[in-house]
């Protein structure tokens, strides 16, 4: 059984849906509600933006990727820029997201 828990993936004005992914209804953070008509493109606003590689782990992680500012997910630079992505990845393994949430222990937000 997994720890990871998988919310939303919808924004609206940056702040992230807290519900479970894949839920009925309505998405909300906090008070606040929207539809997906009212969401946030999932493009991150933080593509093309200068970076450089985040403090590694003692294990090198997370290999010389640079973390989004916007959507806190670490990506390989492009000539010192974050590429092009998405607020999120369908694809991230749990693997993934339990390094990060250790980085961000050892180092913060």
């Amino acid at each position: 059984m997994s720890d990871i828990v998988h919310f939303c993936r919808s924004r609206n004005g940056g702040r992230r849906c807290t519900r479970p992914l894949d839920h009925a209804g309505l998405h909300r953070h906090r008070t606040i509600m929207w539809t997906d008509a009212g969401a946030d493109p999932a493009r991150c606003r933080g593509s093309g933006e200068p970076g450089s590689p985040a403090a590694t782990l003692a294990d090198g992680f997370p290999d010389g990727r640079a973390l989004c500012p916007v959507c806190l997910r670490f990506l390989p630079l492009d000539d010192g820029r974050l590429p092009a992505h998405d607020t999120s990845d369908t694809a991230e393994t749990d693997a993934e997201t339990r390094r990060r949430r250790e980085w961000f222990n050892a180092y913060g937000w």
